[in-house]
């Protein structure tokens, strides 16, 4: 076994078995924006998407355990270990964050409006730039940091459609369904955080790679 992955280092193929992880849980995050915009527009009922999306979770999960196990017993990684080990941890918090946002809508009985949507639409948006910055990373690494770049000013988008959102919300007459709406757009507010921190820790890793 152990020569297996010294053969597979030299070959180059370690570097991509890594990558290819990190890229199916963000694929992962991406099921849960949709199952995550699906309940907010009303074409899953939220019950049914509590369901869907813990099972999208269980399968992130799998996956972050791969790499973990992965980065245990590689020689190499294309990226620092620890970076690799934090943007993981990110895009799994990501995920995390959507599923609490579906499990709230079923919980509290309340839907958010467009503004929700466009949000998530952002989270997608962003999710895709990380996506291609780890597909590129290796031939094309210009390429995977300004794609780095990009996934987070989507965060610093989110973070705006946020209070606009929020400031829309609190317009009118304050009810229990409108702090309960509140809490739903707060909760989409640290998703955009969390994906901050997913391009942040790609970007760290960009630069101590170009060192």
């Amino acid at each position: 076994m152990r020569l297996r992955r010294v053969i597979d280092d030299l070959a180059g193929r370690a570097p991509r078995r890594v990558l290819s992880i990190v890229i199916a849980q963000i694929d992962a995050a991406l099921e849960g924006v949709v199952l995550a915009a699906a309940v907010t527009i009303g074409e899953l009922e939220p019950p049914l998407a509590r369901l869907r999306i813990a099972e999208v979770e269980h399968v992130g999960d799998a996956h972050r355990g791969r790499l973990v196990a992965e980065l245990g017993a590689a020689l190499t990684t294309p990226i620092d270990r620890e970076d690799l080990f934090r943007l993981s941890r990110s895009v799994d918090d990501v995920l995390d964050h959507l599923r609490d946002y579906v499990r709230e809508t079923d919980l509290y009985g309340v839907r958010l409006d467009a503004g929700a949507v466009a949000m998530l639409e952002q989270v997608a948006v962003g999710l895709r730039e990380l996506r291609r910055a780890l597909d590129r990373l290796l031939e094309r690494p210009a390429e995977a940091a300004e794609a780095a770049l990009a996934a987070h000013k989507r965060s610093g988008r989110v973070r705006h459609l946020y209070a606009q959102a929020l400031a829309d919300l609190l317009s009118g007459d304050i009810t229990a369904p409108v702090l309960k709406q509140r809490e739903l757009l707060r909760r989409l507010d640290v998703v955009g955080l969390r994906l901050a921190e997913c391009a942040d820790a790609l970007a760290d890793a960009m630069l101590k790679r170009s060192l």
